[in-house]
């Protein structure tokens, strides 16, 4: 699979913020910017990372939960076979 180095770039965006790794973001951010990104594709990477972040600290709790023998707290609102 060929991807262009813009989409790569935006992948890399929403990698950074959803493994919370700054100094990444901050390179990436130039990156993308580099590459003719505006700040609002910028901005909607970010947000799919971040919602990849909350869905898997979602899942994350959700697992404790049973570990634990825990209640769950809410159910996922994302698509079949997400785990999140």
């Amino acid at each position: 699979m060929d991807l262009d180095v813009r989409t790569r770039v935006l992948i890399a965006v929403g990698a950074a913020v959803a493994a919370d790794c700054h100094p990444r973001l901050e390179n990436i951010t130039v990156k993308a910017r580099g590459a003719g990104l505006s700040d609002q594709d910028i901005l909607t990477a970010a947000e799919v990372g971040n919602a990849d972040k909350a869905g898997a600290a979602k899942s994350m709790d959700q697992l404790i939960a049973k570990l634990t023998g825990q209640v769950a707290s809410g159910q996922s609102s994302c698509g079949e076979g997400c785990n999140c």
